[in-house]
């Protein structure tokens, strides 16, 4: 069975501002990957404890595999005790997908070890998989010619539009979405809160958390 490796963050703090993993991001993923029983790692750049978004278990942000994950003590369990990610052979895994949240734009950037993973996978043409921040981890990562990752590439990630909706344009590190356009990409945007999915060889992106089960279904028809 594939091997996918999922990737959060275990940042609670971007500039000031209380973050972490956008918990829908992992959850509904999780399960799609589980029940087609896929071997599933949670990793993180630090291991250990993964801080949760409040706002992403709030409210109709509180998604119902959200709501699963929190009263599953195998999904807790392993969210507490994430793995490291820099300790994972990336030769046995079939895919990495990246959960955002805020948290993504502190520890996904800059971080040699999440650089090194998604360029091995990349490389090896296997599957990258990102969604909202997580796309942040992407414009740290290069070919193997040392252009952009996404040089050429059609690809999505947290809109300009939404960042300006959640009021926090002045606090995240860059706008994704201009950081990706000004690295040479193909970038394309769905209306704000809807999902949107691109697709390019082995790169797979999605643009904020109602795009994630889109993508964890991509991954699958990929997978098999």
């Amino acid at each position: 069975m594939p091997k996918v490796v999922i990737l959060v963050t275990a940042a609670p703090d971007l500039n000031g501002h209380k973050t972490g993993l956008w918990l829908e991001e992992c959850a509904a993923p999780y399960y799609i990957f589980k029940d087609k029983g896929y071997e599933v790692v949670l990793a993180s750049p630090s291991a250990g404890p993964v801080p949760i978004d409040q706002v992403s278990v709030s409210d109709d942000f509180f998604t119902d595999d959200s709501k699963k994950f929190l009263h599953d003590a195998e999904a807790v369990g392993a969210l507490s005790h994430s793995v490291e990610l820099g300790s994972i052979d990336m030769s046995t895994v079939d895919c990495i997908y990246l959960a955002g949240g805020h948290g993504a734009c502190v520890d996904f950037i800059n971080n040699p070890s999440v650089t090194k993973a998604v360029q091995a996978i990349y490389a090896a043409n296997k599957t990258v998989a990102s969604v909202c921040h997580g796309v942040i981890a992407l414009a740290d990562c290069h070919q193997l010619d040392g252009t952009p990752l996404v040089k050429g590439r059609k690809v999505t990630g947290f809109s300009n539009s939404e960042e300006e909706a959640v009021e926090l344009t002045e606090v995240v590190p860059y706008l994704l979405e201009s950081k990706l356009k000004e690295q040479g990409c193909e970038y394309e945007k769905g209306e704000n809160w809807s999902s949107k999915v691109c697709v390019d060889g082995n790169l797979i992106t999605g643009q904020n958390p109602q795009s994630s089960a889109e993508v964890a279904r991509t991954i699958v028809e990929i997978l098999g």
